[in-house]
Parts: C-alpha cells; structure tokens; sequence
C-alpha cells in the first residue's frame, strides 16, 4: 500500500507530541518534588525544561501549518491537526505552569515547611496522572481514557477547595504563616489549571476520534455516551 505524503506528516507531529509530552511529565514532576524535597536543583530543572518544550511548541505550530497548507486535509485529517494545534498550547500552558509552582517554590523554600501537606500531595499525584493519561488518550484514540480524565478533573477541584479551606483556616490561627499559606495555595491553584489543561486534551481527544465538539454541552458533564467514527 502507497503510503500518503500527509499520514507521514500526520506521525511526524505524533512524534513531535510524544516529545513535548515527555518533556512536560518531567517539568510537573520536578515542581512537584521542588517543594515536596524542597530542592532548589529542582526548581533548576523546570526552567530548563520549559525551555524545551517553548521551542517544541514552536516546531509544532509551524509543521500543522505546513501540513494545512500543502496538504489541505479533510475529515478526520483535519480534525486530528486542528487538535494537535489547540493540544500544543495546552502542553506549553502546563509548562509555564509547571514553572509558576517552581517560582512558588522558591519562596516557600525561605520558610519552614507547611504543616499539612497531604491533600496536597494527593492532588500532584491526580494531577501528574492526568496528564499522563491525557496524552495517552490522545496518542491512542482512546475516548474512554478521555473520559477518566474529564470525571478525575472533579476530584482535582475537590483537594484545591480543601487544601484552600484548611490554608486559610491555618492563617487565620497562626497569623506568622499567612506568606508561606499563600504560597501553598498558589502551587494548588496551579497544579488545579495543569489538571484544567489536561481536561482540554481529553476534549480535543473526542472531537478528534468523533468529530462532536462537547465543550460547554451536557455531553461533557453527564458522560453522554459518544460514537466513535
């Protein structure tokens, strides 16, 4: 069978994302384990990192434009290029976000450790895996995955509201952490958007494999059954 010159490019950009991907699993473990190890190499290796995966972003905007370009794709073509244009910007968001809790990191670096930080820990861990599964959904076609990373979004928003609850009750008795409180709620609102980025993938995963846009619908809060195509 005669291979097509736009499925060659179609597993260049799955490559491409593979590579980001794998960049971004490293920047949102390394700003986790920067405040969980307080280790400032960490916080080194996120910026580093997020630098990669800029110039990744970059590569991958210009190839789907080539492909949209040359190629002029139709159907499922275009719907997967159009997913990997809006998934590139998510991974990128992530990155900087990644960055954002390592910047966090410094300062609460300055001070003791927070007392409490498990329901913190439990929301990285959801979170990492989120993104983890997100792409593998993508890379996969895999709608049900998609899902299981829509419905974990739930519990993520869960811990953010408790580790800002009980932050904000911790301040309020021991006022000499209220600098150090609200910097760990700005590492829980991050790791909340990397989780609300890896939401968005499952949703490009969908309308890639089914070609029904379920952004802002029903569909996406009730888990409306979706046929494939």
């Amino acid at each position: 069978m005669i291979q097509r010159s736009i499925d060659i490019g179609i597993s260049e950009l799955k490559a491409k994302i593979i590579g980001m991907a794998g960049y971004l699993e490293e920047a949102v473990k390394d700003s986790t384990l920067a405040w969980r190890n307080r280790s400032r190499e960490m916080i080194d290796r996120v910026n580093q990192i997020e630098e990669r995966v800029n110039r990744e972003h970059v590569e991958v905007d210009a190839a789907c434009l080539k492909l949209l370009a040359t190629q002029q794709p139709l159907a499922t073509d275009l719907r997967f290029i159009l997913s990997v244009v809006k998934i590139n910007t998510d991974i990128e968001r992530m990155a900087d976000q990644a960055v954002n809790i390592a910047r966090n990191t410094e300062y609460y670096l300055k001070h003791p450790a927070f007392s409490d930080l498990n329901d913190l820990v439990s929301m990285s861990d959801r979170v990492r895996l989120s993104v983890r599964q997100a792409i593998d959904s993508f890379l996969n076609e895999d709608v049900q995955l998609a899902r299981a990373v829509m419905e974990a979004d739930d519990k993520v928003d869960e811990l953010k509201d408790k580790v800002f609850h009980d932050v904000l009750a911790h301040m309020k008795k021991t006022p000499e952490d209220i600098e150090q409180g609200l910097n760990v709620i700005l590492i829980a609102r991050n790791l909340e958007r990397i989780g609300d980025h890896a939401t968005n993938i499952a949703e490009d995963v969908i309308f890639t494999v089914s070609g029904k846009d379920i952004r802002h619908t029903q569909m996406r809060k009730k888990g409306t059954e979706i046929d494939e195509k």
